[in-house]
């Protein structure tokens, strides 16, 4: 609207005086020239800023969480490091061995069960041991080991089957003391180099003379990052550790269960036949 009420007065003012419609027109050109020329130097300010900002950016999206892993592993001394994930990896190991051991010791303990009582009431006792034998896990070695009593005294029995079971389950048991000793060593290795942090942040400040922040700096920044991954280590391992306790207790359980199923299937079986 503005710029037709400007074409406008420059045609009246042209009717009315040639020569100053003409100067209108230069000063309106001169105008779109300058307007012309402020838009493009906003435009290049503006790409200039884009570019500014897309170079800050780009450091920081390609800055992965392994980059600066690494770069915190080396600052905080790589010996003490090296300890610390050498103790993270040994505890893992075990914890792996253990997981791998007790999911292939789990089975489906009252179907089992069921199949072999059913098979102990009718007085198939050789297919019961068959049966156990050729299944996998403690709860079936369990089962074996009482079959291989029937016909004797019930308390005969129950004392071999207790005795086989506190060997099963020191075998589930096996390997987690290590876990347990890695789990106390990974912390105390980070404890151990927070002091030696301390130790080379005053020995700085004695060669020093001087009681400086930069000069403090490298022997804290060692201390705190050593005790920061000797917990985490501790923690990872500490998750690892009650998962599998968990596991074993219920393990344990499924053989108190098929000990006591068992023990009442003998007891009829042996009634039966007296």
């Amino acid at each position: 609207m503005m710029s037709l009420t400007i074409t406008w007065a420059s045609a009246q003012t042209e009717q009315l005086d040639p020569q100053g419609g003409q100067q209108m027109k230069e000063a309106m050109a001169d105008a779109d020239s300058i307007n012309d020329t402020e838009s493009d130097s906003l435009d290049a300010v503006v790409d200039e800023m884009s570019n500014q900002t897309d170079s800050l950016v780009a450091p920081v999206e390609s800055a992965g969480m392994y980059k600066s892993l690494k770069t915190k592993f080396i600052e905080g001394n790589a010996g003490f490091m090296s300890l610390v994930a050498l103790a993270l990896v040994l505890g893992l190991a075990f914890c792996i061995e253990r997981i791998i051991f007790l999911t292939l010791s789990e089975i489906k303990t009252r179907r089992f069960m069921a199949d072999v009582t059913g098979m102990v009431e009718k007085g198939d006792i050789d297919g019961a041991k068959g049966l156990s034998r050729n299944t996998r896990g403690p709860v079936a070695a369990l089962c074996y080991q009482g079959l291989s009593r029937a016909g004797a005294p019930i308390d005969e029995i129950e004392r071999s089957v207790a005795s086989y079971g506190t060997v099963q389950a020191a075998t589930l048991e096996k390997g987690c003391s290590w876990i347990t000793l890695f789990i106390a060593i990974a912390p105390s290795l980070g404890f151990l180099g927070t002091v030696i942090g301390m130790v080379m942040a005053f020995d700085q400040i004695q060669a020093a003379g001087d009681i400086s922040p930069t000069i403090v700096a490298a022997g804290m920044k060692v201390a705190l990052i050593t005790t920061i991954f000797g917990i985490i280590a501790a923690l990872v391992l500490q998750l690892f550790y009650n998962f599998i306790l968990t596991r074993i207790e219920r393990i344990t359980a499924d053989m108190e269960e098929a000990a006591i199923t068992l023990l009442d299937a003998l007891v009829r079986h042996n009634q039966a036949r007296s």
